[in-house]
């Protein structure tokens, strides 16, 4: 006899398709005319299908129902959705870019991650009570590192096509998918601090080793270890901040998503050589990588973030995995950017804890506060660090406009969220720890959540408001590198800052994609005629005065 089966699979994989099919028919006018993208309307209808509105969506009741397990969902969700387009927006850098820009993305890693780091903790100190300045530090960390997903929206997106210079956007893309691997050693150092120091009945690990990396290491995969108080000292902070921190985790991510990336470039091209493979099994290789990277890293406790970056670059170190996903019409990593960034979104919505933004008797947070929060972030976290530095990286920020724009844009996302749920194994449960601990540990979500949401809603209405200022100024769009790329139908849309040719092709101007800077660039096997042909496709045309949306 049939009945009804309101099982919550059957109400995630409805809500799910209902939205993408409801966005999907008007997805031109909300991504090309509104400028809003996917995030801030996914969050949106998380919020309202949630357990604060409607209780459709709600990961407490998913599964086997057990206490606590949302932390866990969460974590998994954050680390599958960033890792997988982290490998994407790799590849999708022209070729050698690190190599050609290691200058710029060495001041983007060091000076001014570390700027932002502190900057965003004396926000957090100002606004938020009952914090000491480790436990700020911490908290700091977790929302240092510019979102790689909401990053890449405004890096790639129909308003950059317009208005932003291809170097600036190829810098922010970049900055965003390494900086949210790098963020760990700012989260460790504060961690260790705090867990090593000096306090009465704290442990002594003073005689631990570098032998005991790799088991340590273990223990980090499992997202769970040593918490609490070990005691130690200053000294032994920073040793194992260095041994487990720098050698472990971020030289060993980097070393595991090179020897994959540089692995899966030979591979595809032996295989395309053999005509082995088929084209959407080539255009899912980014995916599947991802996927792997994510659960081999996650198995060892390295930075699978860092890792799966790393490997994207790698994957494309010679242009050539980019060529031909261009010369294939490649739709495929796209459509998987899009139903990660609604899945992600959209789950994200479903469980900020509303809860906890207002508990003056025990946090000390209060709406007022977290207002006052997001506005500091929002204008000291990253402006002031872009304003100092940026005249030392002249080629990809070529004036204090370029400057002012890439400060602005540095959204926090689903990689804070990552952090804090990350944070959450590093610490003792609530009310296990010291006051410090306990004090930290009922701040921080509340804190993160509430800045992730403060920046998808300003971040996402900032783009359609810019967009208007310019139109009200008369700001012309960015003519320069005119590129010819195929009409696939007839019934498709204009793209943004593009016009029709010849009725089979349209004439883009200013798209973020292109394998090599320049010719020089181009792998040596290609011959005379297709280096020609490649580089008039991607030809930069020079700019003598500046991008023209500035």
């Amino acid at each position: 006899m049939p009945k009804l089966d309101v099982s919550e699979l059957n109400i995630v994989v409805a809500v799910l398709g209902a939205f993408i099919l409801l966005y999907g028919i008007i997805s031109v006018k909300i991504k090309a005319r509104w400028f809003l993208g996917e995030a801030l309307p996914a969050v949106f209808i998380g919020v309202i299908l949630g357990p604060i509105a409607a209780k459709f969506l709600d990961s407490a009741r998913w599964g086997s129902a057990a206490d606590g397990q949302t932390s866990d969902i969460t974590l998994g969700v954050a680390r599958l959705v960033i890792g997988v387009q982290l490998v994407i927006a790799g590849f999708q850098l022209p070729a050698k870019y690190q190599q050609l820009r290691w200058k710029e993305m060495a001041m983007c890693l060091l000076p001014i991650m570390t700027i932002m780091w502190l900057c965003t903790t004396l926000c957090i100190l100002a606004t938020i009570p009952k914090l000491t300045l480790l436990a700020a530090l911490v908290i700091g960390s977790c929302v240092t590192c510019t979102d790689p997903i909401l990053s890449q929206a405004i890096a790639k997106g129909p308003f950059a096509d317009k208005f932003v210079a291809r170097d600036l956007r190829e810098i922010i893309s970049s900055e965003a998918g390494a900086n949210d691997g790098f963020g760990f050693p700012f989260l460790m150092l504060a961690t260790y601090l705090i867990r090593h120091a000096d306090i009465p009945g704290a442990g002594d690990r003073s005689a631990d080793t570098a032998s005991t990396v790799v088991a340590r290491g273990f223990e980090l995969a499992a997202r769970a270890g040593d918490v609490g108080r070990l005691g130690g000292g200053v000294g032994v902070a920073l040793k194992n901040w260095f041994i487990e921190t720098w050698l472990y985790i971020v030289l060993m991510s980097v070393a595991i998503g090179a020897i994959v990336g540089f692995g899966a470039q030979y591979a595809l091209k032996y295989a395309l050589r053999k005509k082995w493979v088929d084209s959407e099994s080539y255009l899912l290789y980014p995916t599947a990588m991802g996927l792997w990277l994510v659960g081999i890293c996650g198995m060892l406790g390295t930075d699978d973030l860092l890792a799966c970056f790393v490997a994207g670059n790698a994957m494309s170190w010679n242009g050539e995995y980019l060529r031909e996903t261009e010369e294939r019409h490649d739709e495929v990593n796209p459509c998987m950017d899009v139903i990660l960034n609604f899945g992600g979104f959209m789950y994200i919505g479903t469980i900020i804890p509303w809860a906890e933004f207002n508990q003056p008797e025990t946090t000390g947070i209060t709406y007022g506060r977290l207002i006052g929060l997001g506005m500091l972030v929002l204008l000291f976290r990253r402006i002031p660090a872009i304003l100092a530095t940026y005249k030392f990286m002249p080629d990809v920020c070529k004036n204090y406009k370029e400057a002012l724009f890439m400060g602005y844009f540095g959204p926090i996302g689903i990689g804070a969220v990552f952090y804090v749920e990350h944070t959450r194994h590093l610490f003792p449960e609530l009310g296990e720890g010291d006051a410090e601990e306990t004090d930290l540990v009922r701040a921080m979500v509340p804190v993160v959540y509430w800045l992730v949401l403060f920046s998808i809603v300003v971040h996402g209405l900032s783009i359609p408001g810019l967009n208007a200022i310019y139109k009200y100024y008369g700001v012309k769009p960015i003519t320069e590198d005119a590129t010819e790329i195929r009409r696939l139908s007839v019934r498709v849309p204009t793209p943004v800052n593009a016009a029709v040719g010849d009725g089979e092709t349209f004439i883009a101007y200013n798209r973020f994609s292109r394998p090599v800077f320049n010719e020089t660039d181009l792998p040596g096997n290609y011959p005379v005629d297709e280096k020609t042909r490649i580089q008039r496709r991607y030809s930069r045309a020079p700019s003598p005065g500046g991008p023209s949306g500035y």
